[in-house]
């Protein structure tokens, strides 16, 4: 399952756990091996940009997701889409709730997975449910390599 993550940005993360982390989930997710992602982490002015010109927002998010395709064309891998994460939101949000920048970008890399694979977040219950997935994923995720 290809994965591609990109740090953009001054921060170090492990880009290779990332990577594991999101093959980990798409699998449990029921993506074909063959699905394809890329993620890019960066700033906030980065991710402000493509918030307002995608999502009419002019302000900094943590995650955004971007579907590709719903089916692949011809005899090529589905490309399922790019998830950008920002790292200056990421690192608030970790030490708001406690933990290291790494966890909270794979807190946010499943978050945009999620969004990738159908999940959606927009009713108090939707979000409960999406959460939960998420949780449950990440705990599968730590408890080792994906199958």
């Amino acid at each position: 399952m290809p994965v591609v993550v990109a740090n953009e940005q001054r921060r170090r993360v492990n880009r290779r756990e990332l990577a594991r982390i999101a093959r980990a989930a798409l699998m449990a997710e029921g993506c074909p091996r063959e699905a394809e992602l890329s993620v890019v982490i960066g700033e906030d002015e980065w991710i402000r940009k493509l918030n307002r010109e995608y999502r009419k927002k002019d302000a900094p998010t943590d995650v955004l997701a971007f579907p590709q395709e719903v089916e692949p064309e011809g005899n090529r891998p589905l490309l399922l889409g790019d998830v950008a994460i920002s790292a200056e939101t990421a690192a608030r949000q970790a030490g708001e709730v406690g933990h290291s920048l790494q966890d909270e970008l794979a807190v946010l890399l499943i978050h945009g997975i999620l969004h990738l694979t159908g999940w959606g977040d927009e009713t108090p219950s939707k979000r409960r449910r999406m959460m939960r997935r998420a949780k449950e994923l990440l705990r599968q995720a730590a408890a080792g390599p994906e199958a």
